[in-house]
């Protein structure tokens, strides 16, 4: 059966440039030419197959357990300036692997002041009071001081971020192209 050759390098060409960014050019078109190029070139037994992007499109759990279909849904939230919420949700996920108390301290207070404090250079959509419990859960972190921030940004994606992938260009296109592949 054809396979996309999507490596993980080749995911990180999807990405627009910094440039076109700051322009505001360009949201997702330069994206979906790039994801159009990378479904023709079909050979690698390494890539992407239909089942499994088929997939994504039952529950964002899903899309986020693919190793490509987590890339493509960032390279997508990044197109669309919105690629925060995905970023500190895999951040929480690392941290929950720490081990060391003097590591976990040490990040923790810098996932607080990336993305939860007020004016936070990637700030999150959290309500204030889910703000203080984490200001106060911090000075004694543990693996869980993070979970109701997570758990809000995770509703807000399956909400909003992920019914919007699905129904982006940039979806459709790598859809069709794989379809495509797929009756060669």
């Amino acid at each position: 059966m054809p396979i996309l050759a999507t490596s993980p390098r080749e995911l990180q060409h999807l990405n627009m440039d910094t440039d076109k960014k700051k322009r505001g050019k360009d949201r997702g078109g330069n994206l979906k030419s790039r994801l159009q190029c990378r479904s023709s070139q079909a050979t690698n037994n390494e890539g992407l197959c239909f089942e499994e992007m088929s997939q994504w499109s039952q529950s964002l759990e899903r899309l986020l357990a693919s190793k490509y279909g987590m890339k493509i849904f960032q390279a997508f939230l990044k197109s669309e300036f919105s690629d925060e919420n995905i970023e500190f949700w895999l951040v929480c996920e690392d941290y929950k692997k720490i081990k060391s108390s003097f590591r976990m301290t040490s990040r923790a207070k810098k996932i607080f002041k990336r993305y939860i404090q007020a004016e936070a250079p990637r700030e999150i959509n959290i309500d204030h009071k889910t703000r203080d419990l984490i200001r106060r859960n911090i000075k004694a972190p543990s693996t869980v001081c993070f979970d109701d921030a997570q758990r809000i940004v995770y509703g807000l994606m399956e909400r909003d971020s992920y019914p919007r992938f699905l129904r982006s260009d940039i979806y459709r296109t790598l859809m069709d192209s794989i379809s495509e592949s797929v009756k060669m």
